[in-house]
């Protein structure tokens, strides 16, 4: 295989889209990288089945990030807290607390 690109200059482009496909999405960033990277090798090495397991991933990873991107988030309306609280007239009042103990030092 030769080499048609200059590979130091495309791993900090390669590896800043591979960040940006994967951080949005983890799942389906994963599986279109995944089927990316089979195409890729399956194209470059002449290994058609590989090229086209690659392609067939790397359409259900778009297809997914299609799928995700389409959902619409769903908000639950907040409901008003309610409170129980006892009656405003106690039978019996509480105790006054008192420390029967030595503050410590």
């Amino acid at each position: 295989m030769f080499r048609f690109w200059n590979t130091k200059a495309m791993t900090p482009l390669l590896a800043r889209l591979s960040r940006a496909i994967y951080r949005k999405e983890p799942i389906s960033g994963f599986i279109l990288l995944f089927g990316l990277t089979n195409g890729l090798l399956g194209g470059f090495e002449g290994r058609w089945s590989l090229f086209s397991i690659g392609l067939i991933i790397t359409v259900t990873g778009i297809l997914m990030r299609w799928l995700q991107a389409q959902k619409v988030p769903t908000t639950i309306p907040a409901k008003p807290s309610r409170y129980r609280l006892p009656p405003s007239t106690s039978a019996i009042p509480l105790p006054t607390l008192t420390s029967s103990k030595k503050p410590h030092r």
